[in-house]
């Protein structure tokens, strides 16, 4: 009988101390994003509809997007004509928080998440060496845990921070990639899958040493690592568990795929050359053309992120406090 009062009491403690890390379960109400293409709810990069909607709805939160197509951390560090983090989706969160738009969010029930890096990584950024002042991945991966802290200062305390995904097995980017409408240049195409190799997992890396020690620092602060690069590589080796289309699964196609000739003009889309799913066959696809996710999977990433909120999963989150 001792022996079970003690292994109870013990279970309870670690369950304790596992709760103690994140926040509790059910206690996120509001869910504010920031980041590029690949969270944007109105220029959506999978062609239908944002992995926020769909996560606002399985958790049942309150969405504030803020996140913008094309965007970069910084525009300090890559220089892109969007929207970027820093410069434009900060600034109008606050402005929105100091004109009373945002009076609803109370720090105890809303989090912040942050999916940023794709377009800080690639072609005319890191990759194509176009960074700033010799900025490299230490610099973005450095402005997206800055991200965090600038928010902090603000008030937040509950924030999701999701990785880069294995961008080389996007199409743009992979070893048998083609001329498409965001690349038509010349290049190397084995070596940039290497190089996003590279830059991903090296990125990655750093992003989880960085969120480790910065508990310290923020003291009350709930920061959660999402590992989306667990996530795609998982749902690359096993699409049978996470597509579910009417086509053969398909994970090095698009759902929508168009071949420019070399050096083409992208603004004359006449000049591709494209295959294009319809009706339930989209489903079958895991990326929806050379860069982004498909709807499909931004409906598994919005599951597992509303999962990860609520503590109903820890496969693909670490919290760290």
């Amino acid at each position: 009988m001792l022996t079970f009062k003690c292994s109870s009491l013990v279970s309870l403690v670690f369950a304790t101390i596992s709760l103690a890390a994140g926040p509790l379960p059910n206690q996120i109400k509001n869910l504010v994003t920031f980041g590029d293409s690949y969270t944007d709810v109105v220029n959506t990069g999978d062609g239908g509809t944002a992995w926020p909607v769909y996560a606002a709805r399985d958790g049942k939160f309150n969405l504030f997007p803020f996140a913008r197509s094309g965007a970069t951390c910084s525009n300090n560090i890559t220089n892109r004509p969007f929207p970027s983090v820093f410069e434009s989706q900060l600034p109008l969160f606050f402005s929105e928080k100091a004109n009373g738009t945002l009076r609803s969010l109370k720090a105890s029930d809303t989090i912040f998440t942050l999916w940023i890096g794709t377009n800080d990584v690639g072609a005319n950024a890191l990759l194509t060496g176009n960074g700033i002042n010799g900025a490299t991945i230490v610099d973005t991966v450095s402005c997206a845990i800055n991200w965090i802290k600038t928010l902090y200062r603000s008030g937040a305390r509950n924030f999701l921070f999701q990785n880069m995904i294995p961008l080389q097995k996007v199409i743009l980017y992979s070893a048998t990639s083609y001329p498409n409408r965001f690349w038509t240049g010349p290049r190397n195409t084995t070596e940039w899958s290497v190089g996003m190799t590279e830059l991903t997992q090296s990125g990655n890396e750093i992003a989880k040493l960085m969120l480790q020690a910065l508990p310290r620092s923020l003291p009350g602060a709930h920061i959660g690592l999402f590992d989306s690069h667990a996530l795609f590589t998982e749902m690359l080796a096993h699409p049978q568990l996470f597509l579910n289309g009417t086509a053969p699964l398909n994970i090095t196609g698009a759902v929508r795929s168009c071949v420019f000739p070399e050096g083409a003009d992208t603004s004359n889309n006449s000049l591709a050359s494209c295959t294009i799913a319809t009706g339930t066959d989209v489903d079958s696809f895991l990326w929806f053309d050379e860069l982004h996710p498909s709807e499909q999977a931004d409906r598994v990433v919005a599951r597992e992120v509303a999962a990860a909120i609520h503590r109903q999963s820890s496969k693909f989150t670490t919290w760290f406090s």
